[in-house]
């Protein structure tokens, strides 16, 4: 080896001394199950990136809409975006040369080598250029970084975008499911008011105790709380769902009621498929991308930087008869030595944090897989426990028929039609629950599969 080659292998030898004890911890490896465990169809479609539009409302669609355009949050990521990109292109101008220009000039007064007084006007304009030889690939290396950061913002970005989404379509379901209770709430007070005024009507007249007449009027009283109940919870529906479409609170125009909702198919697709489908994972991947260049980079402090440089320029002066050109060129080498521990720290810090890349990476897949199939589930669930619920409602609707005849008729107690009648709202509000607990794990299903997205094209 010729004298010439000592340096490359010197700086070599040092940078295997200094990071061969800093490696990033192994991840074991994650591979997404053949098939969900849940029941999907698989002769359905894929997730549209309009998925909300399934549902059948118009006001539910804008609503989404609203609230992707004009939501903070989404207008924050987009400032992160932003914030990013220009990253990006200053760790593209490392590559480049920089080049100055400047000037200086004045009067000045000296004393010349006879001891007379010497007045000058002088001016000196000069350009610099300088750059730095990429040797070894630390400034690539930090430009990937920053464009797999820039990536992982675009992510971030959709990602959020899609959560508001599914915030909106979530609040809207939910208000309409209020809207339900407080109908039912209302019709069982118009039945209880009616069973008030028969109780009064029998009291007068002799045909029944007193004990009923309290009776109907400590239910009707009941049913009447549930109202004002229902109507607070109503305007804090409103209220969460206006801030969620960047509004004051208002009042939510409604479409078709809960149950004119279309419950959309069940979307298909493989496990395997999911990790591209979802931007978190994407924005998980692509932080780890970064750390990986970042750690990159950061050993490559240890090697020698080449830095060249050059200027010229004129030197004008009243003394002198014609100016002067100026000029200089070379460069400069420097290979740290010692720096008390600074670089190895740097080294290990980004080791560290490409640790917490990886895990957060294998987190988030985790966590995908396992929102996919709990939404299954719920699914699966709801839609069973709808037809029992549904098949209870009319089984006591039919029994608060048979026992208000018989109570009117005077075969029976009041007792009989009281426990009908509560029965009935109890089986009423649970079916409406469970219509919206079912909407809403749809739209849960939707979100966990990715809603749709995929990548722009960069």
């Amino acid at each position: 080896m010729t004298w010439r080659g000592w340096p490359l292998a010197l700086a070599l030898l040092m940078l295997g001394a200094c990071t061969s004890h800093i490696a990033p911890t192994p991840v074991p490896p994650l591979g997404p199950p053949a098939a969900w465990r849940g029941q999907a169809d698989p002769g359905a479609a894929p997730v549209d990136a309009r998925w909300w539009d399934g549902f059948g409302d118009p006001v539910l669609t804008a609503l989404v809409e609203q609230a992707i355009a004009s939501n903070p949050d989404v207008a924050i990521a987009a400032g992160r975006v932003r914030e990013a990109r220009a990253s990006v292109a200053l760790a593209r101008a490392q590559l480049l040369p920089t080049l100055d220009a400047g000037a200086a000039g004045g009067h000045s007064r000296t004393v010349s080598a006879f001891g007379k007084p010497l007045d000058q006007d002088f001016l000196q304009p000069q350009v610099t250029a300088g750059y730095e030889v990429d040797l070894f690939g630390r400034l690539a290396d930090s430009v990937e970084a920053s464009r797999q950061a820039y990536l992982a913002s675009q992510a971030a970005h959709d990602s959020v975008r899609l959560a508001v989404a599914g915030a909106a379509a979530s609040q809207y379901i939910a208000l309409l499911g209020l809207d339900a209770r407080l109908a039912v709430a209302r019709g069982t007070l118009a039945a209880r008011g009616e069973s008030l005024r028969i109780a009064q009507s029998r009291d007068r007249e002799g045909y029944s105790p007193k004990l009923e007449l309290q009776q109907a009027r400590a239910e009707y009283d009941a049913t009447a709380q549930i109202i004002p109940q229902l109507e607070g919870s109503i305007r804090r529906s409103e209220d969460s769902l206006s801030q969620l479409t960047g509004e004051a609170p208002h009042s939510i125009q409604r479409g078709p009621a809960l149950d004119a909702l279309t419950a959309p198919q069940i979307p298909a697709g493989l496990p395997s498929a999911l990790l591209e489908r979802r931007p978190d994972v994407a924005q998980a991947g692509d932080q780890l991308a970064a750390s990986d260049a970042t750690l990159r980079s950061v050993r490559k402090r240890f090697l020698p930087q080449l830095r060249l440089n050059a200027s010229g320029g004129l030197a004008i002066s009243s003394l002198l008869a014609d100016p002067i050109s100026l000029w200089q060129a070379g460069g400069s080498a420097l290979a740290p030595l010692f720096a008390g521990g600074r670089l190895r720290a740097g080294v290990e810090a980004a080791a560290g944090q490409r640790d917490q890349a990886a895990f957060a990476y294998r987190r988030v897949v985790l966590q995908s897989l396992r929102e996919v199939e709990d939404a299954l589930a719920a699914i699966t669930a709801l839609d069973a426990q709808i037809v029992l619920a549904r098949h209870q409602r009319d089984t006591l609707a039919e029994a608060l028929r048979l026992a208000t005849n018989r109570y009117r008729a005077g075969y029976s107690s009041y007792l009989e039609q009281l426990d009908a009648q509560r029965g009935l709202l109890t089986a009423d509000l649970t079916l409406v629950s469970l219509r919206s607990d079912a909407l809403t794990a749809r739209v849960q299903l939707f979100l966990a599969l990715g809603g749709g997205w995929t990548r722009p094209v960069a």
